[in-house]
């Protein structure tokens, strides 16, 4: 929103205010200010001047050399080739060493042997239009008029108004109130503790009746139409509006077009209230209906763009067709034309939702379409269109028909809320007496009378203490406010998950590992990629019903896609050997309108120099050991979609699956471009968390000594080694402290289909030294149930 500082003024006087003070004090009371500039900041040194005499140049058929009074002791000489002046014109001159806009500096010199002391100005060279001055010439040099300064001398910015202040807002979207010059200029005078003034609304109506003309006015719609009024205006005049609208329309942003137009947008920019003027003449039957449109119906708009209607849109339409989409813009016959004599005058509130997504459907926003789908305060249409026929009246554009059309189905109700003085000075923590916060609520309109607030319909997001509490705090001011110690007996820290978290985070960084982050959003393609058969239940995800993309388009059920997006990405870039992990959350759907499942799991992968499946799975038993888990067991996986069938392994804990780890299936790294092996891993978290067993007890050092034994197995090649270790340690008893691996070979030695396995067992009894016999004990116990099971003392 720009807020023209000049148009401010009409309301509220803060004259005494600098533009920085204005810009600081404004933002700190609630009003984000995002930038101020002054108009016309560039232009240096430019005057107005009269036109003394015209002469033609010696050695040119199209230039003149004029004598040009300037307010100094001697008139200046300037050759110029425009051919619009006459002597006694008052244009602008840019003396020597001036500036124009775009930064062109101006110097004397000569013009084909003559001396030119400075340069007549156009309107493009001020950063005008013909829209700013519509009685002055695009391609010439702009002659001011009667409504600009005349006097010789005067600095051109100071005679044709080139001087205001403009302030950029950020509105945010519950303040729709702000979206208008008075809003802010309320904002504006409580802030600085001025006196309010609003515009004088007054105008002579000349006799006939509205209905006359407006036969009626039909709101089929009442749940996107909360209120519709309409005026006639007739003998209309049409013609460009006077100064001082063009300038305020020009600061705010707004084009200049001819009054009766610029009397709506002027309207729109003061009160927030979009308006539309309709030419009667095109309003078949004499009646407005507001109504949704009817299935293939289709309008063109004013931009001369033709428009397939949906049967949801609302429109504004006369007995036999639409003549403007709701809230967005009018048809190709409803706009004001240079023989219009009779208009009707539209002030209307319409649903914000359906306005909004009108506007997204057919692809155009507007001015008008902005304000609507933040919430409009209908009880400001009536204020606004009798605001329109008093700026008719002022402007002599028309005869103002007696009589408006009000149809106000449901009136809006102000919202009641208690007053709680105390309540307010215990939320904010401050000490404001129930006097001043009173004064407060009532500089912003609200009413206070007997402990209840009567919030105005325009503040619609006022609903509670709480944003009571908020008007009293930006007004007391936020910068006033003591810092405090947080009360009640809240405190900071992590949760047992968080902890958990933080502990898996560093132990892989430990590792080696580097984290990434992948959007939760992928493509049902990514399933394709992944190679998951069509039944696979993966493939059932949460569909996103507004997506980026087809490449946003569902939530995933699994990482691995995005994990291996991240290495493929990697690979080709060149980084030939790497290790990621991500925690990732997948989203299992539940049922029909159901919120999905949201799970944690823990993907990691890694391809390159250094890099196997035996690698990997150290980093997995590290991070069980971390989380405390010990009891787990590891089988062989051949089902695994994307991964190789027999280079993939199941770890289960509990009976339940928690993790599978492998080697990518090939057909999967054609699929990413991956031109090395890669082994990925897919840890259930949340399966983990609850499986943890983090907490460390104190353990002291061991009094008596240990005892190994070294023990070598022959078995059948499938034969998982998890297992073995499982039976030795049932077999050992309590005094086995640890059992390690330290050797598997396969040869002829231990003849086909099989293998040799060699484990060291650490053996100690807390209360005693064992002897060699309890020792060699615990061993034979080892060896005779692993023969039980198939797997021999090698000899």
């Amino acid at each position: 929103m720009d807020l023209s500082r000049r148009w401010l003024s009409d309301y509220v006087d803060i004259s005494d205010v600098s533009d920085k003070e204005f810009a600081d004090k404004i933002t700190l009371s609630g009003s984000k200010v995002e930038s101020y500039a002054v108009e016309g900041e560039d232009l240096k040194n430019i005057v107005v001047g009269r036109i003394l005499s015209l002469e033609k140049h010696p050695d040119s058929d199209h230039m003149w050399i004029a004598k040009v009074d300037v307010g100094a002791v001697s008139p200046l000489q300037i050759v110029t080739g425009a051919q619009n002046l006459s002597v006694g014109d008052i244009v602008p001159v840019a003396l020597d060493g001036s500036t124009v806009h775009g930064g062109k500096e101006i110097r004397s010199g000569n013009l084909r042997g003559v001396l030119s002391e400075g340069m007549l100005c156009s309107l493009a060279e001020l950063c005008l239009t013909v829209h700013d001055f519509p009685y002055a010439v695009e391609d010439g040099i702009f002659v001011l008029g009667e409504d600009c300064s005349r006097t010789p001398g005067t600095d051109i910015r100071t005679a044709i108004g080139l001087t205001d202040t403009v302030t950029e807002f950020e509105i945010t979207p519950n303040r729709p109130d702000c979206l208008s010059i008075l809003g802010l200029a309320r904002e504006t005078a409580v802030t600085f503790g001025k006196k309010m003034r609003y515009p004088e609304i007054t105008y002579i109506t000349a006799g006939e009746n509205v209905r006359d003309y407006l036969k009626n006015v039909t709101i089929l719609a009442p749940d996107k139409c909360y209120r519709y009024a309409g005026a006639v205006v007739k003998n209309v005049r049409i013609g460009p509006s006077p100064r001082f609208i063009r300038e305020r329309l020009r600061a705010c942003g707004v084009r200049p077009i001819n009054n009766i137009v610029d009397i709506t947008n002027f309207v729109m920019l003061e009160y927030g209230q979009p308006m539309h003027a309709f030419d009667l003449r095109y309003l078949q039957g004499g009646e407005v209906i507001v109504r949704n449109a009817a299935p293939g119906e289709r309008i063109t708009t004013l931009d001369d763009t033709d428009r397939a209607l949906s049967p949801e849109m609302l429109v504004i339409a006369d007995t036999e067709k639409p003549v403007a989409v709701a809230g967005i813009m009018g048809g190709e016959y409803s706009g004001i034309m240079d023989d219009t004599t009779t208009i009707v005058f539209e002030s209307a509130c319409f649903n914000g939702v359906s306005v909004r997504k009108t506007a997204k459907k057919l692809g155009m926003r507007t001015e008008a379409s902005g304000r609507y789908e933040k919430g409009l305060d209908p009880n400001g249409c009536l204020t606004s269109l009798q605001r329109a026929l008093s700026l008719v009246a002022l402007l002599d554009a028309g005869d103002i028909v007696d009589g408006v059309i009000d149809v106000y189905p449901s009136p809006k109700e102000q919202t009641v809320i208690d007053f709680c003085p105390d309540w307010v000075n215990n939320f904010i923590g401050i000490n404001v007496s129930a006097d001043e916060q009173k004064k407060i609520l009532e500089d912003l309109e609200f009413k206070v009378e007997d402990g209840k607030i009567y919030v105005p319909t325009w503040r619609g997001d006022v609903e509670h203490k709480a944003d009571i509490s908020e008007e009293i705090a930006r007004f007391y001011g936020f910068d006033k406010i003591a810092t405090r110690p947080l009360s009640g007996s809240a405190t900071g820290g992590f949760s047992e998950a968080q902890k958990f978290e933080n502990l898996i985070h560093a132990r892989l960084v430990a590792l080696g590992l580097t984290e990434v982050k992948t959007y939760s959003f992928i493509s049902p393609k990514a399933y394709d990629k992944i190679c998951l058969p069509e039944n696979a239940s993966y493939r059932n995800s949460i569909v996103i019903s507004n997506p980026l993309g087809e490449d946003t388009s569902v939530m995933r059920t699994t990482a691995l896609p995005c994990m291996l997006d991240v290495v493929s990405r990697n690979y080709n870039n060149r980084n030939l050997s790497e290790s990621f992990y991500e925690l990732a959350t997948v989203y299992i759907p539940q049922g029909e309108n159901e919120l999905p499942q949201e799970k944690k799991t823990l993907v990691l992968a890694e391809y390159g120099e250094g890099r196997s499946f035996f690698s990997l799975k150290g980093k997995l038993e590290a991070i069980f050991a971390v989380a405390g888990v010990k009891e787990y067991d590891v089988e062989p996986l051949s089902t695994a979609a994307s991964y190789h069938p027999g280079r993939t392994a199941r770890i289960t804990a509990d009976g339940k699956e928690l993790a599978v780890i492998g080697e990518i299936h090939p057909n999967v790294l054609e699929n990413y471009d991956i031109g090395a092996k890669v082994w990925a891993a897919q840890i259930d978290f949340d399966l983990l968390y609850s499986l943890k067993h983090t907490l460390r007890l104190y353990q002291p050092l061991p009094k008596f000594p240990s005892v190994t034994r070294d023990l070598a197995f022959v078995c059948d090649k499938t034969e998982p080694v998890g297992r073995l270790e499982k039976l030795i340690a049932a077999a050992a008893g309590d005094i086995l402290e640890k059992i390690e691996l330290f050797d598997v070979y396969e040869g002829v030695q231990v003849g086909p289909l099989k293998k040799s396995v060699a484990f060291s067992l650490t053996l100690r009894a807390k209360d005693r030294t064992l002897t060699d016999a309890e020792a060699d004990a615990a061993a034979q116990n080892a060896i005779r149930a692993l023969a039980e099971e198939g797997a021999v003392l090698r000899q």
